[in-house]
């Protein structure tokens, strides 16, 4: 691929985009600020001294995206014409998701980009006098439309789903089976962690559990951690909470990332290390149906 940021002489330069169409573009970006819980609770309870902390880093994120050609020194000056960011809170961390538009000849990936790292950084400087041990994570494009290149979708949008898994108690492994019910804002038929809550379902992808096998933990099958499905082909992890999937003839809604690691259950017993509390996510049902081994996993 050639690097259009490098003249003949191999120097540094800003492209030139006078000959390139006028398109609608729009930019999606994502990050994450780990902090501790008492934290979190504070920013909630609005009991951060130095004021709103998600309403000034709303503003500074948007001002951001305003000022990257100022900061980024080949970004051309764009006209903006939305820019908007909308946060999810976790026990222990903020997702942030910024998604910036314009009308114009170039596209606003590294103006999305700079709105989360702005708005994260800002939190940092807020909350830091009770707590600096925050990490700023995870910073990346999750989508762009628009241009000559067209639409670019981390990830992929088609996945599909390779065990369907279920338990009578939580804590425990799950069991395969080729096919369950997942009833509408309830979860899996019959499954411990079904319920009217946020985390009616649970997922984990095979290349998590190939993570675990290169660490020399082979003995696996799907279940092991815990999850009702197991899917190939979608990097769960990284999808913005909110994110809707079509799941066989079900609809759900990511709801959560990872989770607290419950110490002494019979899933680190057998498996040692757990990447669920990591990387595996939880969903709410919107739309019931039938869940098969083999149906696909679209992202609407």
């Amino acid at each position: 691929m050639e690097l259009t940021h490098f003249n003949e002489e191999g120097r540094a330069h800003m492209v030139e985009v006078g000959e390139k169409d006028i398109t609608h573009r729009t930019a999606i970006a994502s990050g994450r600020i780990r902090m501790r819980k008492e934290t979190v609770n504070r920013i909630r309870q609005g009991l951060i001294k130095k004021g709103d902390v998600l309403s000034v880093a709303q503003v500074a994120g948007i001002m951001g995206s305003k000022k990257t050609s100022d900061i980024i020194p080949m970004c051309h000056n764009v006209f903006l014409t939305g820019a908007n960011i909308r946060f999810n809170i976790n026990d222990n961390f903020i997702e942030l998701i910024a998604e910036v538009k314009c009308t114009g000849k170039t596209g606003v990936e590294m103006e999305a980009l700079t709105a989360v790292s702005v708005a994260c950084l800002t939190i940092y400087d807020m909350c830091k006098a009770i707590d600096k041990d925050m990490i700023i994570e995870d910073i990346k494009l999750i989508k762009k439309t628009g241009g000559k290149s067209g639409e670019y979708v981390r990830g992929k949008n088609i996945g599909k789903v390779l065990s369907v898994n279920i338990s009578e108690k939580k804590g425990v492994i799950k069991e395969q089976i080729h096919k369950g019910l997942f009833i509408e804002n309830y979860g899996l038929e019959n499954d411990a962690h079904s319920g009217n809550w946020h985390r009616q379902v649970s997922l984990l992808g095979i290349e998590s559990f190939n993570k675990m096998k290169e660490m020399g933990i082979n003995d696996l099958k799907f279940g092991d951690f815990a999850e009702n499905i197991t899917t190939e082909g979608i990097i769960l992890y990284e999808l913005p909470i909110g994110t809707r999937l079509s799941i066989g003839e079900t609809i759900q809604e990511v709801t959560q990332i990872g989770k607290e690691c419950h110490t002494g259950c019979a899933i680190a017993q057998k498996v040692g290390k757990c990447v669920m509390p990591k990387e595996g996510i939880f969903t709410k049902v919107l739309k019931g149906g039938i869940i098969n081994e083999g149906d696909l996993i679209e992202i609407l």
